[in-house]
């Protein structure tokens, strides 16, 4: 038996879904809706304005002209966190902010994986928030300034995007 909240959930990833079917066939507008949409059409665009996405920093809507970064799965360390934060910078060769770090598990030129460690913990927590209720979301490309390093492979702990789950072949599967 379900309870509420996985009820509420479902009915959301299931409207996302015909908000986003809606889209790709060209019958969904963010914008204002046509003067000649019908009451259906109309319909659409309100629930697809809505599900859109949560909106956060660094989500790519005010950054024109930034190219986003597509994501296989991302992790926050920080403080206090489940893992021993001290030993995790330490591996990765950062140092240990208040902060804590987010890593952003990408690809480099030819399909090579690597983790990009960033300062863009903020960002990291809005991507979850959309993640968890099965909405596709890449942020903007960080500032040079935001990244501390990258390293070769996916490296420390992983939360998989909805790409992520779909090239696993686990989507919407639980993951042990």
């Amino acid at each position: 038996m379900r309870t509420e909240l996985e009820y509420l959930r479902e009915i959301e990833r299931l409207a996302h879904r015909v908000g986003a079917a809606a889209s790709a066939e060209g019958r969904v507008r963010l914008d204002e809706d046509p003067e000649d949409a019908t009451p259906l059409q109309r319909r659409l665009n309100a629930l697809a304005r809505v599900l859109h996405h949560y909106h956060f920093e660094g989500d790519g809507c005010l950054e024109e002209g930034r190219a986003t970064v597509p994501l296989f799965g991302a992790a926050v360390l920080r403080p206090g966190g489940t893992e021993d934060y001290a030993g995790a910078c330490a591996r990765f060769g950062v140092e240990a902010r208040p902060e804590g770090w987010a890593l952003w598990h990408t690809w480099g030129e030819s399909e090579l994986k690597v983790t990009m460690v960033v300062s863009a913990v903020d960002t990291t927590e809005g991507l979850f928030q959309n993640w968890s209720h099965g909405r596709e979301a890449d942020p903007v490309a960080p500032l040079p300034s935001q990244v501390a390093l990258v390293h070769l492979g996916w490296a420390g702990p992983m939360t998989l995007s909805p790409r992520g789950a779909r090239r696993l072949g686990v989507n919407g599967l639980p993951l042990s």
